[in-house]
């Protein structure tokens, strides 16, 4: 893979928000129970030490685990996230590509919980959990 390839599946994310357009391009995948975001580590994602910031990984963390657990709820309103926590594993460099992968643990009727592997070309570099709330 070149260094801007895309890895298969991934196409440009259709969900913007203005915390994420600083970050574009951003891609995602649909499996078949989660969304998967991806982007290619550039300057704009590190930190003063030249790695992907730990805040960068934390919000995609959790935008795609709370994509992912909104896509298995009907009629609903939203999520919102009650906690999140991550691990970092190891760095993710410049020109790497950083990979959430989420699983929805379990959703329930006010709740739902989720857990995602963070990869910097296939290496895991951070882990999270979240809990989301159900917002009617």
């Amino acid at each position: 893979m070149t260094m801007t390839a895309v890895p298969e599946g991934f196409t440009p994310h259709a969900r913007k928000s203005p915390v994420t357009d600083a970050w574009e391009p951003l891609f995602s995948r649909r499996t078949d129970d989660a969304l998967q975001l991806g982007l290619r580590v550039a300057e704009a994602h590190t930190n003063s030490r030249g790695f992907a910031h730990g805040g960068l990984i934390s919000a995609l963390a959790d935008n795609a685990m709370g994509l992912s657990c909104g896509l298995g709820i009907a009629k609903a309103g939203g999520l919102v996230t009650v906690n999140l926590a991550l691990d970092f594993l190891a760095i993710a460099r410049i020109g790497q590509w950083l990979q959430v992968e989420p699983t929805v643990v379990k959703r329930g009727k006010n709740l739902c919980f989720a857990s995602a592997l963070v990869t910097a070309d296939g290496v895991p570099c951070a882990r999270a959990n979240a809990t989301f709330q159900i917002v009617q």
